[in-house]
Order: structure tokens, then sequence, then C-alpha cells
């Protein structure tokens, strides 16, 4: 039997201090939100979570990608502390305050976008920098029209909504949304080959061709590695392609890395693993360790608009800053390189423990952000939601906090301070369940 840390469950889930809070939640807040399953967090360390009836879980979630340090970190801690103890709020759109003049060095000088001479702007989250990203490349080039690709998800705000083309519930009933927005796409290697990149390049041909023409587009938005699409890993041929197009009609490319930036695969930033650099980079997420922070990054000729066209209230918070320059400091002082060896275990033993199971497409993914693809079986790689959903409660019920991406894929994404052990324990978990449940 392994002394290795596992989840610890003292009670049925949920226990009943967490379903009393669950019943208050439920009675007062929107039940727009998704719960995929009956947990409350009442404590995080590293990579556990524990609920009020003191059940310890095993974290791969890491709140969607988000507590990049993990839970609670002691150094992310004393940064949030002592910067909330000297200045809250100042509003940095009307002020200067030093955190957020070192967090904007600091990011604009970590070479994020094509040139050089960067400069940042600060929101509050992933949707708000998608936003912004909009704005200014409309802005630059003087045009409409925005492209983003099928199964994207940019954000819940009205122009990142636009651009996001994942599930038809996240639009129903908002409309109209932006006007101009057209969806390509995106590649598919899994199901497609070698013919993937030709495939989705051929659509925003078609597109040029048909429906716009790209002297009209102001930008593209895609994610170099998709990931609510199923942490799909595109050709780097394809990113390579989109970036000529966009040099050829002078249209901006907009990477959003909101998820996949920040040290999560393996790198600071996910196009580099391509070496493809963007216009405006999005990020978000885990910039902050879990404290709310978004920024966009374009070299200085891009962001030249004026004083009064864009801004924000509490975008760069001074305790938001505080948080992202120490998660900054330990990404680069191993955490990043922590990311990338954890993520060749995972894929390894997630190799030997399921790739040979009937139902398992694909284990794909750079670094700590890595899928396994559920189908029915393999001839028809037909999508098999209901394993992938059932999957998330068996793991939930055994101690594993873990979510799906994309139609049919679990993502693990958890915190970039995962430890040998703890990647071990989750994988075998993991495993478990899915022979649980479709015994191969």
């Amino acid at each position: 039997m392994s002394e290795l840390r596992r989840p610890l469950l003292k009670t049925d889930l949920p226990g009943p201090k967490t379903a009393k809070i669950m019943a208050r939640s439920d009675r007062y807040l929107s039940p727009s939100y998704t719960i995929d399953f009956p947990l409350v967090a009442a404590d995080g360390k590293g990579c556990w979570i524990t609920d009020p009836d003191g059940n310890e879980f095993l974290d791969v979630c890491a709140g969607i990608a988000v507590t990049s340090t993990g839970h609670c970190h002691p150094e992310v801690v004393a940064a949030i502390q002592e910067q909330a103890a000297r200045l809250v709020h100042m509003s940095g759109t009307d002020f200067y305050y030093p955190v957020q003049a070192q967090l904007s060095h600091k990011l604009a000088t970590l070479g994020a976008v094509k040139g050089d001479d960067h400069r940042v702007y600060f929101g509050n989250s992933g949707a708000e920098a998608v936003e912004a990203a909009i704005k200014l490349a409309r802005w630059k080039t003087g045009r409409s029209g925005l492209i983003s690709f099928f199964n994207a998800f940019h954000g819940r705000t009205l122009g990142a909504l636009s651009l996001t083309a994942s599930k038809v519930i996240q639009k129903k009933g908002f409309g109209p949304l932006i006007p101009g927005v057209h969806n390509a796409y995106y590649p598919d290697p899994l199901r497609h080959g070698d013919e993937a990149t030709a495939k989705a390049m051929a659509s925003l041909h078609t597109m040029f061709e048909r429906v716009i023409a790209p002297s009209e587009v102001a930008a593209i938005f895609c994610e170099p590695l998709q990931g609510e699409g199923g942490y799909i890993v595109p050709p780097t041929r394809f990113l390579q392609e989109l970036r000529a197009l966009c040099d050829e009609h002078g249209i901006m490319l907009v990477f959003d890395e909101v998820q996949a930036g920040m040290g999560r695969t393996g790198r600071m930033f996910a196009w580099q693993h391509s070496g493809v650099k963007p216009d405006i980079l999005c990020l978000a997420k885990g910039i902050a360790s879990g404290m709310p922070l978004g920024a966009i990054v374009a070299r200085a000729e891009v962001m030249s608009w004026p004083p009064g066209s864009h801004a924000s209230t509490f975008g760069g918070n001074p305790v938001s800053c505080a948080a992202a320059l120490k998660t900054i400091e330990l990404l680069e002082g191993g955490l990043i390189e922590n990311s990338e060896a954890r993520g060749v275990q995972l894929r390894e033993l997630l190799q030997s423990s399921v790739s040979g199971h009937p139902r398992v497409a694909e284990i794909r993914g750079h670094g700590l952000m890595t899928a396994v693809e559920l189908v029915t079986d393999r001839t028809s790689l037909k999508r098999d939601k209901q394993l992938r959903n059932d999957l998330v409660g068996r793991c939930f019920s055994k101690g594993l906090l873990i979510l799906g991406c994309g139609q049919n894929s679990i993502r693990f994404s958890p915190a970039l301070t995962i430890s040998a052990d703890e990647i071990t324990v989750a994988t075998e978990i993991f495993a478990e369940a899915l022979y649980e449940l479709a015994p191969a």
C-alpha cells in the first residue's frame, strides 16, 4: 500500500455541513452558475482542498487554471498582506502607484508580443482583457471585422461573448451581439491528421472570398492552445500560416492566453512552443495566483490610443499587482520548469495507465495543460460527452477534483507547484475511475 498522501473522505459527499452551505447558496445565488460537483471549498493549501466536513480533496483544477502557485502560497499570501496593509486601492487609471509601475515594466520586458518597446493595459479578468484587445485592434486598424474560431471561449461580456463559439447556452437570449464577428475552423489534428492546418486555413480563405474582405478585418483572435475547446494543440504550421496571413493583410493577430499563459504549458507563454508572436496578447487567470487581474500587452506603436479611450477603475489594483509580481517571481524561480517536468510525467503516466483503453482517443497537451479525449470508439471517434461527465463525478467521489473541457475531454490543470507524488496519485485515481465506469 502506497504511503503517498491521498484524498481523505470522512463523510458521505456532500457532508452535512457542506450540504447546509450548498442549500443557502442555491437559495440566493444566480442559477446561471454551473456547478460540476457538490464541493464547498473551505480551506486550500497547495494542491489540496478541505471542505467544511473535513474531507480532503486532491485538486487538479486550480480554480480553473487560476491558482498557478497553488492555494494560499505563503509568499503570495505575504505579498498580499503587505500590500493590503499599505494601499488597497487608488485607481491606476487616474493615479500612479509603485506596484502597478513595477508590474507593467515586468510584463513589458518579457518579450510577450511582436516587436520591441511594449506597453501594458490592466483590467480585472480574461473577458476584460479580450474586450480591451477588441477595442485596441479596431482603434489601431480603423476596421471593424473580427474573426475567431469555432469551439473557442473568450469570455462572457458582450464583445468577448461575440467571439466565443463554444456552447449555444452561453449566447442564447443575449442577442444581438456585436456585429462583424465571423468564425473559422480551428485545426483538429486527431481527426484530420496532416490535413488539419490546410482545412483550417481553407476556411479562412473561403471567408475572405465570400464573407468579408481581409481589408475590413481588424483582428483574428486565436488561442495558441485552445482551452475550453478541449485543450487542442494546433500544428506549429497553422500558427505560422496565420501569422503570415495577418502580416499580408495588415490584420492584428491576437493570442488569447488567458488560460494557456503564465507558465501553464511549461513556457511563460504558450506561443513560445511555436515561436509565433502575436501583435496583442491577452492574459489573466494564473497571472496573480487567484487575485482578480487581466492584462493585454502590445508594442507601443499599436497601443498608442489617447488618454480616456479605455480605462478601468479596479484594473491593476495594488493588491492584485503585488500578487502578480510575486507570482511571476515564483514562475521564473522554478515553477515553469516544474510545469514542464510534471507535465511530461503526467502524460507518461496517462499513456501507461489509460491510453490502451478503447474509449480514450488521445492524450495531449503541453506542460500542466493536458487533456484526455473520450470517445464511444476509436474508429468513429464519436465524442462521448456522457462518459466524460460521469468520469468527472466518479473522480469527485474518490476525492479528485477534475473538470471537463470541450465536448468530451477531461482536463488536468493543477497548480504549477504540484509534486511528482501528487501527479502519481491523481493519475491512479483517474485510471481507477475510468475503468470502473467503462471496463475494457
